[in-house]
């Protein structure tokens, strides 16, 4: 066991109890009110400089030691999901209809740990930047922060997050250089026709026929477009139309997911499902609307960074408990934002697999799943070492 684990499983208790203090009072993005609060009290009561109200909820606290130049940054997500808990543990949710499903508050437990041990013990020379982000599940809490100027008041020559990852003995690292999850999509696609009697359908426009035939027109996208050696997934999850039986509706709207590896791709996607639709719809008479909603970009590791992670990790829990480039991810992650503006490296820690059962080897956003509590020290110790391999003092 490495020196630093040593020192931050002594923390241990600490921190699981921040942990499922947070877990209790979920929030979801941009209302993380009482989470950054407790989160800025305690990077305060550490020596940290700290700064509120990027993104509307994050927090950035920056410690400064020595003369160096060097400015590192580590980001953890705080916000939670409009999920009903069921795991029945003592530190379950307090509030119906929330839960911490995905390990922000793990993630925010981890980060502090390392903080409170860097504040105290850390060796570095320059400049640590940590960030604890709003509103990560969908809604780009990561862009907001940086469009209040996060990168211009705290400015990092490279920036790491992690993330768990239930399926994993709990404490493996898993790595990547390259695209390492996907950009996804969000579009509303709705369609105007001429509402009748469904026992008279050629007096109408039927939008139900158009849509339907959209649905499996999309999917030549994946198949005849998109080279066969490139991931891509259209998947319409909603088409809505009418009520009753007998009554062609005036309106159909249909709602995509589109996820792709590659930025090229991604471009492709976009341009051919607005070609297919617009073609789709004249061919039956409607008139389409396509609303791209926005969404998250490929997230794409660099290579030097995430080198330098791997020898941190490999330092760290040895060979055995290092995957070294893991397989990419088709969810999606808006730090791929911040990976846009600053070199970096996302990473995985195991949550728990079969093997080990438990409420951690359950896959995210599901009611029973929750993070596992002896990820923390391990979590915290690759930060502090991190810190101190990349701010040498």
């Amino acid at each position: 066991m490495s020196d630093t684990l040593f020192k931050l499983q002594a923390l241990s208790d600490e921190f699981t109890a921040l942990r499922r203090d947070i877990h209790q009072h979920p929030e979801l993005g941009y209302q993380e009110f009482r989470t950054s609060e407790l989160v800025a009290e305690r990077l305060a009561s550490w020596g940290y400089r700290v700064t509120r109200g990027l993104g509307g909820t994050g927090v950035v606290g920056q410690l400064v030691r020595g003369s160096g130049a060097k400015r590192l940054g580590l980001r953890a997500d705080m916000d939670a999901l409009p999920i009903q808990e069921a795991t029945g543990l003592p530190h379950a949710s307090c509030h119906a209809g929330l839960m911490h499903a995905c390990g922000h508050d793990g993630h925010t437990a981890t980060l502090l740990a390392a903080a409170k041990h860097l504040a105290e013990q850390g060796q570095f020379d320059g400049t640590l930047n940590l960030i604890f982000q709003p509103a990560e599940e969908g809604l780009g809490g990561a862009r907001k922060m940086m469009e209040d100027g996060l990168f211009e008041q705290f400015p990092c020559d490279a920036i790491f997050a992690m993330h768990n990852m239930p399926g994993f003995p709990r404490g493996k690292l898993l790595l990547r250089d390259g695209a390492t999850m996907a950009s996804s999509e969000n579009i509303t696609i709705t369609l105007e026709g001429k509402g009748g009697h469904g026992a008279m359908p050629h007096v109408a426009i039927d939008p139900v026929v158009a849509g339907a035939s959209i649905v499996m027109a999309l999917q030549t996208i994946v198949s005849r477009n998109v080279a066969p050696l490139q991931m891509s997934v259209i998947t319409v999850g909603s088409l809505q139309a009418g009520e009753a039986n007998n009554v062609i509706p005036q309106r159909a709207t249909l709602k995509l997911s589109v996820r792709s590896l590659d930025r090229g791709v991604r471009q492709l996607l976009n341009q051919r499902i607005r070609e297919v639709v617009e073609g789709q719809a004249q061919s039956f008479g409607v008139q389409a609307s396509i609303d791209f909603q926005g969404g998250y970009p490929v997230l794409v590791n660099t290579q030097a960074e995430t080198d330098f992670a791997r020898q941190v990790a490999l330092e760290l829990v040895g060979a055995d408990n290092v995957e070294l480039q893991t397989v990419p991810l088709t969810g999606s992650e808006d730090f791929a934002f911040m990976l846009e503006q600053v070199p970096g490296s996302y990473l995985f820690i195991g949550n728990g697999d079969e093997a080990s059962g438990g409420h951690g080897a359950c896959m995210v956003h599901n009611p029973n799943y929750d993070f596992d509590d002896g990820n923390i020290a391990i979590g915290a110790a690759f930060w502090a070492r991190l810190t101190e391999r990349f701010l040498v003092a």
